[in-house]
């Protein structure tokens, strides 16, 4: 799953983007190993309003026609403790690339005798950092800058 929540007019939304890929490599025990790949298609962004979605896909907002899609790849994990964790990498929107920490849970659940990792977290970012907001949309008394993304990834082993 892969929402995110922003203001408009001052009634908060939530929406999510119904496909990406991720690839995940992740340790807690070898984290200089791990990294997170993750492509989003912005096309497939959903808010449950149709109009909405078709204003956040033009030119002024996420421009899908030219940038379809956004990208975040972190290198590098640092413990903050007991299953929390900063992933730091670099979030692409729109040809902007931006250093992002994003702060992540991993956890293990033993489903049908093998065990599982979860993977959640949630980070605020600035939508106008990343041109996500041009003419008219630039304004934030309707729309604010801060936009709250979050994720939960079940992460099963890479088959062979």
């Amino acid at each position: 799953m892969l929402r995110f929540t922003f203001t408009q007019a001052g009634a908060s939304n939530t929406g999510r983007f119904g496909k990406y890929t991720a690839d995940v490599l992740f340790a807690n025990d070898n984290l200089a190993a791990g990294k997170i790949d993750v492509a989003i298609d912005i096309n497939s962004l959903d808010t449950g309003d149709k109009e909405r979605d078709d204003t956040l896909k033009t030119p002024d907002l996420f421009d899908v026609k030219k940038f379809p899609q956004a990208k975040f790849v972190a290198t590098k994990f640092v413990s903050t403790g007991a299953g929390r964790y900063d992933a730091l990498g670099k979030l692409t929107i729109r040809n902007v690339t931006k250093d992002l920490k994003l702060p992540i849970t991993f956890q293990t659940k033993a489903e049908q005798g093998k065990n599982v990792g979860y993977m959640t977290g949630r980070v605020t970012i600035k939508r106008l950092d990343y041109g996500v907001g041009q003419g008219d949309w630039k304004a934030t008394d309707q729309v604010p800058d801060d936009v709250q993304v979050s994720f939960s990834l079940r992460l099963v082993p890479a088959t062979t």
